[in-house]
């Protein structure tokens, strides 16, 4: 998730400028196909058990934010989904680690089942909530800087992009808060009584993912400069 998936945007950005100016016959069902797999794989999310299924599709919904950005052909929109990758990059693989760290212990990826963890582990339901928070491109994210860039390249090249766009951001936010609240709130199950406690290695993992999504928003240019 964290770095074959972003392998497809950058050959989507080297192989772009061949096709410039592209074709009308072919921008547009690309176009269309990636807006609205926005909305697909976001709804997808809401309805999902599994929290590794969860995060997946949440990272297919992202890339089709970039996907949209890179077609569309402009400095703005290259910068925008360049910094949505790597900073997706680091949140999804957060998102990853920390069901990896629910997994090892409840030995379930099943959300009905592992409710309630904040009782267990209060250090790493911050984290939780940090990378969700993350994830739902809140400030002062490079997330948040990224999908900007985004929806206003979209918003230039078709005004009525900024509906679909506006509506995949709303679920984002939506499903971010599903995870959380589903996962870490609640009463915990009488089965996970005895649960092994958080190692230093796992915060330290989790440190290092979300640190540069908050060092990079100081100095965004070291990302956003390869375009602009």
């Amino acid at each position: 998730a964290a770095i074959l998936l972003k392998l497809g945007g950058y050959g989507l950005i080297r192989i772009s400028p061949m096709l410039n100016p592209h074709p009308p016959n072919l921008m547009f069902p690309i176009m269309v196909l990636a807006l609205w797999g926005i909305l697909m794989t976001s709804s997808i999310c809401l309805r999902q058990t599994d929290l590794k299924a969860l995060i997946a599709y949440s990272s297919v919904s992202h890339m089709g934010l970039v996907t949209a950005a890179i077609i569309v052909q402009t400095p703005w929109g290259l910068t925008g989904a360049m910094m949505l990758m790597i900073a997706h990059g680091l949140t999804s693989s957060a998102l990853f680690a920390l069901a990896n760290t629910n997994y090892e212990r409840t030995h379930t990826r099943t959300l009905l089942l592992v409710r309630g963890l904040q009782l267990a582990f209060p250090l790493m339901s911050t984290w939780w909530l940090l990378t969700n928070l993350t994830n739902m491109a809140m400030p002062p994210t490079i997330n948040l800087l990224g999908e900007l860039f985004i929806i206003t390249t979209l918003f230039n090249w078709s005004t009525p992009t900024i509906i679909i766009t506006g509506i995949g951001t709303l679920i984002t936010a939506t499903y971010s808060l599903y995870m959380f609240l589903m996962t870490q709130r609640g009463s915990i199950s009488t089965q996970f009584r005895l649960l092994t406690p958080t190692h230093t290695r796992e915060h330290l993992t989790l440190t290092l993912h979300l640190l540069p999504l908050g060092l990079l928003i100081m100095k965004p240019a070291i990302i956003s400069g390869l375009f602009t």
